[in-house]
């Protein structure tokens, strides 16, 4: 892993220009598995968090909740490592695939769209 001082100090003007904000900041960054394609979980990034995720590969989340950063697995062990990286044509999400290592969702699942309310999955 890159030492943090090696790092860029900000996200890239043309890609930070492109994003389209929530008023506290934030961008919606959904979560796909690499290979399968399967929805694992939605997050939320700033320029902060995209910037480090970029820089280092595994992907870094802001929480709203704890007001911090995080990356995904430093507690758990249940790491994503990005692999593409793309922004919707509004501006206002961000699509992550990444190579999942472990439970992507925080209640241990792989996914955290298991509970499925409508469709065939639905009816068992």
């Amino acid at each position: 892993m890159a030492d943090v001082t090696d790092l860029p100090d900000r996200l890239e003007p043309s890609l930070a220009a492109r994003l389209k904000r929530t008023a506290d900041g934030l961008v919606a960054a959904i979560v796909q598995d690499h290979d399968t394609g399967e929805v694992l979980m939605l997050g939320w990034m700033d320029d902060e968090a995209l910037r480090r995720t970029i820089a280092e590969g595994r992907v870094t989340y802001w929480s709203r909740s704890r007001q911090e950063y995080w990356r995904k697995g430093d507690t758990s062990g249940h790491t994503q490592h990005l692999r593409t990286l793309a922004l919707d044509c509004d501006g206002d999400a961000l699509l992550l695939t990444v190579d999942q290592v472990g439970a992507a969702c925080h209640t241990g699942t792989r996914t955290c769209f298991s509970d499925v309310l409508v469709g065939d999955e639905a009816d068992r």
